[in-house]
């Protein structure tokens, strides 16, 4: 990833009401208020002349400083006068707090009859306080009404000012903010928590005083304060108990799905056992094969193809160059030449390129164009197949032969296939087939494509409620012919826990595991126009993600997180949301990240280093109008492993009509600059057309999707625009973008100079106009709809996929492994073995296969158990 320099693309940032009355595009912006996420509470200093407009009698209430202590005294903390300047807005909202209390007291003093022993019988002071609370509007907050403790009152023979010592001492605490307070309501059920009125409105807006009275956010199971959003464990993930029965036949079929590739591993050492013994001159049954030097929390790569080494592969007793299996078949095949390395770099020709200006050439120490293909050295194995340790330009010491090792003990894998054929018996042979040609339209099902002479056009779309007792049968049809899946409204089958990023943030700036400083306070974004990371402030970030952000010249300003938190530390940082995200997941069979019985990659021992398959969040601005340029955007790519994306949180922004017009302006300097350049101008026919004109398609099954993928249910619109191709289609895929490379732009949005390979590379994006041509040209066409929030989509292994943001989005994603799509993962690493050195995608990080040989001994072991 290339680093943006400040001074090239850091530019002004505006708010929406400077754009909205600016005159000309060249104005200054204005600072933006945002509120302090350290001190949840919205507190001010009453001064000595307000208080006498304030305290009646000491039943109203004064919210104090920070140097009111530890607030043992109501009277010493009045007694502090600090003098605050309030300006015009804040006077306002005091005149009316004092109008609201002075009328609380009123009606208080009217309504209050007492009986013989003192005690309330009417309408209590927290009734009020609640109805005034409820009736305002929760934007405009300033010190809340007051509250009564809940014990009962009795101010017989007491004057105003003891009552009010004594109800400073009776104050309960908040269990957000661990403050002591008069405006406290305390949970009828549990009868232990309480939440202040202030802290309500702040962190819990949706829902009412009186709800949590009756059930708080704690016995709710989503209460967001520190000490809960640190806490584990607090829910149960697991949404299905699965009995005997069907954990036998679970384990069955991950076993029977992965029989062939486990022989197939089997053959392919067999056979290099074979070649060595004929080296030694021995037979293959006397041969003794050496065990290499790891360690179980280390991986072992191919020094040539970077792939990893599951057990036999061959060393250099010397330099301790190691070859994998399929290396050494390739230069027994015919020599293997050393891949050429990626040193391309985008040139940054200035920020006014990047709006179609003119170019000026901007200083950076590691543009080049240098790309090595050419092979210095042709490596070629002997003529009893040995393989000698290559050249030194290629990364050997070219002194030995290389010695055949293992990691493994002997025989463990081939035993392990004899004992699942056993162990399945004719079990093996009836593995269920859930691949059809024809689905039957009895699922839920969405129309997201219009492919002629094919009945894929549906994706299979079900409702969460509906699939907590069944319809994992109905998933796997769908999952095995390689089809996503997107289920609706999973967050409902969750807790509610917030996910709003301010949230987020506040959790891990105060995580003690999360070694909190600087770096919390600044993040690396994507700046998504020049395609590079930029340095922010976390809190203008996410007040950009709620407000928008635009450069000088009022074009969107789009930046991206990627996998922030770290996903190797998002169990740590946010346990909390974490277990909210995997109680949320659906068909957890296969989802869930920790004992998910058929994903694969939870299959692998203790103390063997495992992948980082997350969970982990992207958090992106995003705008309704495509943009061409700088879209908030995942650009075209193909995962190795199967996934699961759920968007838990949308903030729309709207653009002016200033900024519009802005867009519009930028949007022809664009073209023009293509025509210039060379670049094809086929690309903007139909600028205007978006995605829902492309893709108008109606659902003849049920109605539930109208054109444009509007529900009639819900006029909402969905925040994030989705397009996954079928495997079917790469090779078509590939050709399209291979021949129109030069329409795309990538990094300082410069034209696509060099293409390696067109998916992994991850250069290009297709427009609604490329995605019009690319069916005219190749028929092919993806699955195209909007995620809405609450929706989780399954995007199978293999499928090629992007993504753009029509809202600001907050997805949590997960990475799982699927027997049905093993084989693809095994494509695909055949495909990463083959990318030049350095290529961002070229380092096998899933060890698919390591993963399916301990997933079948896993299972083996559980269905032991079980027989």
């Amino acid at each position: 990833m290339e680093i943006l320099v400040a001074d090239q693309g850091r530019l002004k940032r505006f708010s929406k009401s400077d754009i909205e009355g600016a005159s000309n595009v060249s104005m200054v912006g204005t600072k933006r208020k945002f509120s302090e996420i350290s001190q949840p509470r919205n507190k001010k200093t009453i001064t000595g002349d307000d208080k006498k407009n304030v305290d009646f009698s000491g039943a109203a209430t004064v919210s104090s400083g920070k140097g009111c202590g530890k607030r043992n005294s109501r009277r010493a903390c009045i007694a502090s006068k600090r003098e605050i300047d309030l300006d015009d807005e804040f006077l306002a909202d005091e005149f009316e707090e004092r109008e609201l209390l002075f009328l609380f007291k009123l009606r208080q003093n009217r309504s209050r009859s007492r009986n013989s022993v003192g005690i309330v019988t009417e309408e209590t002071p927290k009734d009020v306080a609640v109805e005034i609370y409820e009736s305002r509007d929760t934007t405009c907050c300033t010190s809340p009404p007051p509250a009564s403790p809940s014990s009962s009152v009795n101010c017989v023979g007491k004057d105003a000012v003891s009552d009010v010592e004594s109800k400073a001492e009776d104050n309960l605490k908040c269990h957000q903010c661990m403050e002591a307070s008069e405006s406290v309501f305390s949970c009828i059920k549990c009868k232990e928590k309480s939440y202040c009125i202030e802290c309500v409105k702040q962190w819990y807006p949706n829902i009412k005083v009186k709800e949590i009275e009756a059930l708080c956010p704690f016995c709710r199971k989503n209460c967001n304060c520190n000490r809960c959003l640190h806490s584990a464990g607090i829910i149960e993930t697991s949404k299905r108990k699965i009995d005997d029965s069907e954990k036998l036949q679970h384990l069955k079929y991950l076993i029977s799905s992965l029989l062939p590739y486990l022989k197939q591993i089997c053959e392919e050492q067999t056979k290099e056992v074979e070649i060595e013994a004929n080296i030694q001159g021995i037979s293959s049954s006397e041969i003794e094969i050496p065990q290499a030097v790891c360690y179980s929390d280390e991986r072992v790569y191919c020094n040539h193809c970077a792939t990893s080494i599951i057990d036999l592969h061959r060393s250099c007793p010397q330099c301790s160059y190691e070859l994998c299996l399929s290396c050494c078949h390739d230069i027994r095949k015919g020599g293997l030449s050393d891949r050429g390395e990626v040193k391309f770099h985008y040139k940054n020709r200035g920020y006014d390129y990047m709006h179609g200006g003119d170019s000026s050439q901007v200083s950076c120490p590691l543009e080049t164009s240098e790309y090595d293909t050419e092979p210095s050295t042709e490596w070629n194995a002997n003529d009893d197949g040995s393989v000698m340790c290559p050249p030194k330009d290629i990364g050997g010491c070219n002194k030995c032969i290389l010695e055949l090792k293992r990691i493994l003990p002997c025989q463990w894998i081939s035993n392990l296939e004899v004992k699942a054929r056993c162990l399945l018996g004719d079990d093996q042979t009836e593995q269920t087939d859930f691949r059809c040609k024809y689905v039957a339209r009895t699922d839920p099902l969405r129309k997201a494509a219009s492919r002629e002479n094919t009945n894929d056009n549906y994706l299979y779309s079900p409702d969460s409620s509906d699939i907590l007792t069944g319809g994992l049968s109905s998933f796997q049809k769908h999952w095995i012919n390689g089809e996503p899946v997107i289920v609706r409204n999973v967050l409902e089958q969750a807790t509610g826990l917030s996910w709003e990023p301010m949230v987020m943030w506040r959790a891990l700036s105060e995580n003690p595991e999360a070694e909190t400083g600087s770096k919390f306070f600044e993040v690396k974004a994507i700046d998504c126009l020049a395609g590079c990371e930029v340095e922010i402030n976390t809190r203008q970030f996410f007040e950009g993600y709620s407000e928008g952000r635009t450069y000088v010249n009022l074009w969107p300003e789009m930046l991206k997180l990627k996998d922030w938190p770290p996903s190797d530390k998002f169990d740590d940082f946010l346990p909390r949301h974490c277990d909210e995200f995997i109680s949320a997941l659906p068909f957890q069979e296969y989802t869930d990240p920790r004992i998910g019985i058929l994903n694969l990659a939870v299959k692998l021992p203790l103390g063997v280093l495992k992948p980082d398959l997350g969970p982990k969040t992207y958090i992106a601005y995003g705008t309704q109008e495509e943009l061409g340029r700088g879209d908030s955007v995942t650009k075209l790519h193909c995962d190795m492993s199967d996934a699961v994306n759920i968007l838990t949180h949308t903030a729309e922004v709207g653009l002016s009509n200033l900024q519009r017009r802005s867009i519009s302006r930028l949007k022809k300097l664009h073209k023009a600059q293509d025509e210039k350049e060379g670049i094809r101008t086929s690309s903007y026919l139909d600028e205007q057309t978006n995605d829902s004109e492309i893709h108008k398609v109606e659902d003849e099954t049920d109605g539930d999707f109208l054109p444009g993928f509007l529900s009639k249910e819900s006029e909402e619109t969905g925040g994030a625009l989705w397009d996954i191709f079928r495997r079917e289609d790469v090779p078509k895929l590939e050709a399209y973008l291979r021949k129109h490379s030069k329409e795309f732009r990538h990094t300082y949005c410069s034209p696509v100079q060099r293409v390696d390979h067109p998916i992994h590379d991850q250069s290009f994006y297709l427009s609604s106009a490329h995605k019009k041509k690319l069916k005219e040209e190749y028929g092919v066409e993806p699955w195209t709809f909007e995620q809405r929030l609450g929706e989780a989509v399954f995007i199978p292994a293999g499928c090629p996929h992007q993504v753009r943001n029509l809202k600001s989005c907050t997805k949590v994603a997960v990475d799982f492994v699927s027997p049905e799509n093993i084989h693809e993962c095994l494509r695909l690493t055949e495909e990463f073995r083959q990318l030049p050195k350095n290529h961002r995608a070229r380092e096998d990080k899933l060890e698919i296969k390591k993963m399916a040989i301990y997933a079948v001994d896993h299972a083996l072991k559980d269905l032991e158990d079980l027989i």
